[in-house]
């Protein structure tokens, strides 16, 4: 009997191509443009696995999750991002994810971060061998601290030294890469 995997994602494009690509590896693939929808279709067929767009229009990926784990306890669940920072990566775990992934990701990465073993610390296999940019470290910072004044741009800003603008100028950017 093959396994199920509920891909949550507002991108077109993306969802299109992770879908195909996991039919083609043997699973029976739904996929959901938001987190009402997400809920209604793992009710009816209760996903093996998922992996969870972060950030989309409405709710959060993050409120998902532990609706999912009650649904199915041994769900193997992944938290995908094009806005990956410490800060989210805990969050996540946090919630319940077993692994996160910052996108760009292919079929293959996500399976093998929803495959891990669920004792290995999540991300295990990902860990650079070098250090982080001086960018990167600026863009892991800044998530931080907007983290802890819970999105505020402002109280941010203030904390950071820096004008709002600026901040949002920062914001607007995608992360750097590593």
């Amino acid at each position: 009997m093959a396994e199920h995997f509920l891909i949550v994602d507002d991108d077109p494009a993306f969802t299109r191509v992770l879908a195909r690509a996991m039919t083609r590896r043997g699973f029976v693939t739904q996929v959901a443009r938001n987190v009402e929808q997400a809920l209604e279709m793992a009710q009816q067929q209760v996903p093996d696995y998922a992996s969870v767009d972060l950030k989309m229009e409405g709710p959060s990926g993050l409120a998902l999750i532990p609706q999912l784990r009650a649904l199915n306890p041994n769900i193997r669940l992944l938290v995908l991002t094009g806005y990956a920072s410490i800060a989210t990566t805990v969050d996540a775990i946090k919630a319940g994810a077993d692994n996160y992934l910052p996108k760009p990701a292919d079929a293959d990465q996500i399976l093998k971060a929803l495959q891990a073993e669920p004792d290995s610390e999540p991300g295990d296999s990902d860990i650079p061998d070098t250090p982080l940019s001086v960018n990167r470290l600026e863009w892991e910072h800044i998530q931080k601290v907007l983290h802890e004044h819970e999105g505020n741009i402002s109280a941010t800003a203030r904390a950071l030294g820096m004008h709002r603008r600026t901040l949002q100028r920062k914001l607007a950017k995608h992360p750097v890469r590593r």
